[in-house]
């Protein structure tokens, strides 16, 4: 397996990072996520 394959996309580790963007986004966070992806596939 690759080295860098443990790196995670935002910070450190998965959990800080996780709960920062929860932190930072909330209840909107999902409809976010559906938004970008229904415009990244478009």
């Amino acid at each position: 397996m690759p080295a860098n394959t443990k790196i995670s996309p935002f910070g450190r580790n998965d959990k800080s990072g996780l709960e920062k963007v929860y932190q930072l986004f909330g209840d909107e966070l999902n409809t976010l996520i559906e938004q970008l992806n229904e415009s990244l596939a478009a």
